[in-house]
């Protein structure tokens, strides 16, 4: 064998070697990787979790969510209280999610998976921050992809994808307890209504111990529709939530519709409402529910405008219909000249 041809061959084997190498420690990275839950210590730690921020295309975050002693709140809506079910969701499935293949660690290839740097507007992935006793969690959430999602820590360059999916909402609307009456129809003694446009009545129990409701103010020479049709409606007021919550301030009030409701064990509760556009808007005060009270304060709250039509009903919606009025002939002139003419012949 002639030294050149030796040379050669060694190269061959050296060249192979690195491949082997380097390909075999790829695949020991993937099987130690493959499996791992995606955040170790996050399952331990969710009754220790103190705050969770989520951003998306800006350098502040868009949702900021913080425990304060038993209460999580939205920091961009006021510190209103947060829906704790929700953000429980989101928690457990972090906990649970592990890393079943990792992708792509060149930065020029993240946008393409949504793991780029959320500060970027325009970013595709978000990310969320999560705080606990034992430290910070930053991690950027990917595009969807099968049955999970491309993820990627913030101080790392390696992407993974992690399953079960990872799925949330980065408006602060979405976040917060959107729970407002939950008011039976049995436990309504009477509604008093002063729609902003139109008279005012009142809806009354026909007796504590009936179903029917009666009503005060009917205008002279008409009649009130039939007890079931005066009765309020179980959605008016019952598991009535809100779509978005404002500060009161901001919405004009000037002109309001108001109801006020008294309830068989004494509470009154006095809900004010507003039109913006195509929007309803309400606020509330309760006599009795310190909680609900303090919770409204200050706040208004946009409600569909279904539930915002049975609440405030115009006077005329609780009475019989008018009776049509036949349309009037025209009368005849009788001073008008007659036409006068030669006869018009007969056809055979």
């Amino acid at each position: 064998m002639s030294q050149r041809r030796f040379l050669l061959l060694l190269a061959a084997a050296i060249v192979a070697l690195a491949l082997a190498l380097l390909f075999g420690g790829q695949h020991h990275l993937a099987g130690d990787t493959q499996g791992k839950l995606l955040l170790p210590g996050l399952g331990a730690d969710l009754n220790g979790v103190s705050t969770v921020t989520i951003r998306k295309g800006a350098a502040k975050p868009a949702v900021s969510l913080r425990r304060s002693a038993d209460q999580w709140t939205v920091a961009e809506l006021d510190n209103y209280p947060a829906d704790v079910l929700k953000l429980r969701r989101l928690l457990l499935s972090l906990a649970e999610a592990r890393l079943t293949e990792e992708k792509t660690s060149n930065p020029a290839n993240y946008a393409q998976i949504g793991v780029d740097d959320p500060a970027a507007a325009g970013a595709a992935g978000s990310e969320i921050s999560i705080v606990t006793p034992h430290g910070t969690s930053t991690l950027i959430i990917g595009k969807p992809t099968g049955g999970g999602n491309f993820v990627r820590f913030a101080a790392d360059a390696t992407s993974y994808i992690a399953e079960p999916g990872i799925s949330f909402e980065t408006e602060p609307r979405y976040w917060f307890d959107t729970r407002l009456l939950d008011i039976p129809v049995a436990t309504i003694q009477s509604i008093a209504v002063h729609p902003a446009d139109g008279p005012a009545y009142v809806l009354h129990r026909a007796s504590p111990a009936s179903d029917a409701f009666a009503l005060a103010g009917v205008p002279p020479g008409r009649t009130a529709s039939d007890a079931k049709s005066l009765a309020p409606s179980p959605t008016a007021f019952g598991t009535l939530g809100a779509d978005d919550v404002a500060a009161a301030s901001s919405i004009d009030f000037g002109k309001p519709s108001t109801a006020v409701l008294t309830l068989s064990d004494g509470d009154t509760i006095t809900l004010s409402g507003a039109t913006a556009g195509e929007k309803r808007w309400i606020t509330l005060t309760d006599t009795k529910n310190a909680a609900l009270d303090a919770k409204a304060k200050g706040r208004a709250y946009l409600i569909a405008r279904y539930r915002y039509d049975s609440i405030f009903r115009p006077l005329e919606n609780l009475l019989v219909p008018k009776p049509a009025v036949p349309p009037k002939m025209s009368p005849v002139d009788k001073s008008a000249p007659v036409r006068s003419g030669p006869p018009v012949p007969l056809q055979r």
